[in-house]
């Protein structure tokens, strides 16, 4: 039996349900979010409310919110409790990467992360798949949901901007899910999307990691400082990879109460995700892909206490340079 039946069978068991998006979520998960709303109310459960925890702050994903018109409402206004079901879409493991209580358990778990079971009534984790979006679009063509051009811009784009262009280690699948939702999306959304204008904030970042970088043969650490824009971090280390010779980076800096970390790799050599685990994860949380990877360390465990955030960034920035370079068998 596909696994899209098995979802429906769940689904037909309740009659509300809340999605929950990981923090700061991606065209990725949002997408697969509008898809499993899609799939929910096609089996006439209402309400449906998509949660997310964080903020949006990276440009293309705040115009990819307004431009399809996408409902959301924060974590902290939902009460779950109110809802039958609780869905997790591009993320899995409860109390990690979302604000939601790790108390609580989801009903259904659809993601592409490697992580320990959720003990959801259905799970379906393809770690093998190269986005979330790439499952869900063979669910819809598994349950013959008419695609809107709307759900169809939104899978397409998610499938282009989770592999980075299809250069990013895409599996076949990626192709055959952008072919089957490109002919009813919309390229004039798509289009305006891609023209999304970097804010200041984003801009200043970039610019502080580029000022900052230490390199170490073809790996860099660099510092974004602190900034209000989480997607900013990853931004960086994307930038930060076009430079000669550069094949594995991390930028890390100040988000809220957190030091945030964000890596890259290009070389088939290195497990991103797996270096800052050995690097950072007795700090905080950390993991991730072959090719992408994140992290986070509370502030209490480096705190200053004049609250000085670049004597901050300056103590703990060697610190975090040598467990890196250190995770990556790197010498002085």
């Amino acid at each position: 039996m596909p696994r899209a039946a098995d979802l429906v069978s769940v689904l037909e068991a309740t009659e509300s349900l809340a999605i929950v998006c990981h923090d700061n979520p991606d065209p990725d998960c949002l997408a697969s979010a509008l898809a499993l709303e899609a799939i929910a109310r096609d089996h006439d459960i209402a309400p449906v409310t998509i949660a997310y925890g964080g903020e949006i702050s990276h440009q293309q994903n705040r115009a990819f919110v307004n431009l399809l018109d996408i409902s959301l409402q924060t974590i902290e206004s939902t009460t779950l409790s109110e809802y039958e079901s609780i869905g997790y879409v591009d993320h899995s493991s409860p109390g990690a990467n979302t604000e939601v209580p790790e108390r609580i358990t989801p009903d259904i778990v659809i993601d592409h992360h490697p992580g320990e079971a959720s003990g959801a009534d259905f799970e379906d984790v393809r770690t093998e798949y190269g986005a979330t979006a790439t499952i869900f679009v063979e669910y819809l063509g598994e349950l013959e949901i008419e695609l809107t051009a709307r759900l169809a811009s939104a899978l397409l784009f998610a499938l282009h901007r989770e592999r980075l262009d299809f250069v990013r280690e895409p599996t076949r699948r990626e192709y055959e899910a952008a072919l089957a939702v490109y002919p009813d999306a919309d390229l004039e959304t798509l289009e305006q999307l891609y023209g999304s204008a970097f804010s200041p904030g984003t801009l200043d970042a970039i610019g502080r990691a580029i000022a900052s970088r230490e390199r170490r043969g073809s790996s860099l650490v660099a510092s974004a400082g602190k900034t209000g824009e989480t997607d900013a971090l990853p931004q960086a280390a994307d930038y930060l990879l076009n430079l000669e010779g550069v094949d594995t980076v991390l930028v890390y800096g100040i988000v809220g109460d957190a030091i945030r970390l964000s890596g890259r790799s290009i070389d088939p050599r290195v497990h991103i995700g797996e270096a800052l685990e050995e690097g950072f994860d007795e700090l905080g949380a950390a993991g991730g892909h072959h090719d992408m990877a994140g992290g986070r360390i509370e502030l209490g465990l480096f705190a200053d206490e004049d609250g000085d955030d670049d004597a901050l960034l300056e103590f703990v920035g060697g610190r975090l340079a040598r467990r890196f370079f250190d995770a990556l068998n790197l010498d002085d």
